[in-house]
């Protein structure tokens, strides 16, 4: 059996880290259904592909909250996370190849880690890149990108629009801003450790206290 496993969320200031394994009998499969890299879809594309391929073949999802990432932080690394959720889907699937999309600027490095969490032997390639090049990695990028996209619409649903959840967002940055300012603290949807959060915790500080 081969297995892909890819992350969404890594980079987000709010919302959940979703990390999902794709397993099947050959990559044929996975690329007659359509599966790529979640990035080259529309959002209806991907919900659409995303039930199909959660039909169809054995999978595994982990969804990390805010509050989990924070903690796990304080004892390691965002990488060390990732090493073990992706370790964990592999262990749920039991393939004999993994393909991961490394999430350590050393690929090489990340396999290694990741399989000496494992338990049993199996092949791993870490690889840059890899939703696009292993339609099996395109599934799971698929299923991750979906479940954090539902995700983000339940705290929006909840909590008022909040963007994508990632820094880069204009939406995000000014809710948040917000948010500071109106309670004093971020939200507890949000990943306190995030320099985003540290810098506007700082300039909230200043306003209180110009001369100190």
């Amino acid at each position: 059996m081969i297995c892909g496993v890819d992350e969404a969320g890594k980079g987000a200031v709010l919302g959940p880290l979703v990390v999902a394994g794709v397993c099947c009998g050959s990559e044929e499969e996975c690329r007659r259904l359509g599966a790529r890299d979640s990035k080259e879809l529309t959002p209806s594309r991907r919900r659409e592909l995303s039930r199909k391929i959660e039909r169809q073949f054995r999978h595994a999802v982990i969804s990390i909250e805010p509050a989990e990432i924070d903690a796990a932080m304080e004892r390691s690394t965002l990488n060390d996370l990732l090493a073990s959720a992706h370790a964990e889907i592999v262990r749920r699937l039991k393939p004999d190849v993994v393909y991961l999309d490394s999430c350590d600027v050393d690929a090489a490095r990340f396999g290694g880690h990741v399989k000496g969490l494992l338990g049993f032997e199996c092949s791993i390639h870490s690889l840059h890149g890899a939703d696009r090049r292993h339609p099996v990695v395109g599934a799971a990028s698929i299923i991750a990108k979906v479940r954090r996209d539902l995700a983000m619409e339940e705290l929006c649903r909840v909590h008022g629009e909040l963007g994508s959840g990632y820094p880069s967002d204009r939406i995000t940055r000014k809710f948040l801003e917000r948010y500071i300012a109106e309670h004093g603290a971020p939200p507890p949807y949000a990943r306190k450790r995030w320099r985003t959060i540290a810098r506007m915790m700082g300039e909230r500080e200043q306003r209180r206290f110009p001369g100190a």
